[in-house]
Parts: structure tokens; sequence; C-alpha cells
């Protein structure tokens, strides 16, 4: 019996970010840190170590199509309160601790990758990301026309 070959839609890539959101929330569950936090931390460890608070609730925010504002200032309000981050000036910085979690969280990320892209060759996954790419770019578009 042979299976048909899978077409790329949003069930399938809804499917696809479950999955692996899963592995990623455990490898979270066992650090203490929320997903909305680990994003914080990651987009910190991306720009630098530093932001603007503002710019980081917006970051999250909007990465993470997060309705109230609200949430994502508690994210990044917590990580000030656990001492993994720190604030001066409205701007937020990685503390050491927070850089050591933030890089710990990245490492077992890129080993959880690793395994699940094993083996794909490279012009498929350029291929795969080109499209997620102009599918996301025009998500975003629709719901920023909304």
């Amino acid at each position: 019996m042979t299976h048909p070959t899978p077409t790329l839609d949003s069930r399938l890539v809804g499917l696809t970010h479950y999955a692996s959101r899963t592995l990623l929330e455990r490898l979270l569950a066992r650090t203490g840190t929320t997903f909305d936090q680990s994003v914080a931390l990651r987009a910190l460890a991306d720009h630098g170590g530093t932001l603007e608070h503002t710019a980081l609730v917006a970051r999250l925010r909007d990465g993470l199509k997060i309705g109230d504002e609200a949430v994502a200032r508690t994210a990044v309000d917590t990580l000030i309160a656990e001492g993994l981050l720190e604030i001066a000036q409205e701007r937020v910085s990685l503390t050491d601790r927070g850089r050591d979690l933030s890089d710990g969280i990245q490492a077992g990320a890129r080993e959880i990758a690793s395994r699940l892209y094993a083996g794909i060759p490279q012009e498929d996954l350029e291929t795969a990301g080109r499209v997620l790419t102009l599918v996301l770019e025009r998500a975003n578009a629709d719901l920023a026309a909304a």
C-alpha cells in the first residue's frame, strides 16, 4: 500500500507546529520557563541582550499574535521579578542567570531541531523555508488588514 504525497496546507503546518512545540515545552518545563518567557529571552539574546521594555513587549505580542498586551508584559515582568532580566532606564537586559538560561534553552532547542530535520536534504529545507515565509507574509498582511 502506498501513501499519497502529503500536500502542504494549514492542517499539516499546524500539526507540525504542535508536535515540535510539545517537544520544546518539555524542555521548558525542566527549566521552569513558559513558552512566552522563552521567546522573550530569545528576542533579547538575538538583539545583543538589551532592548527597550516596550519594544520587547511589542516583539512578544506581535510575534506570538497575543491579543492582550498584558499577557506579553506579564511574561517580561515575571522574568524581571525572577532576576533573569534587569531593567534600567526603560531598557531590559539579560542578567548572567538569564543569559545562561537562554543559552541552555537554545542549545536544547537546537538538539531537538537536529533530530527533527536530520536527513532532510538542504534544498528541501530551503524550499520549505521559502514557502512558509511566503505564507507567513500573507497571513501577517491579512492580520494587518483586519
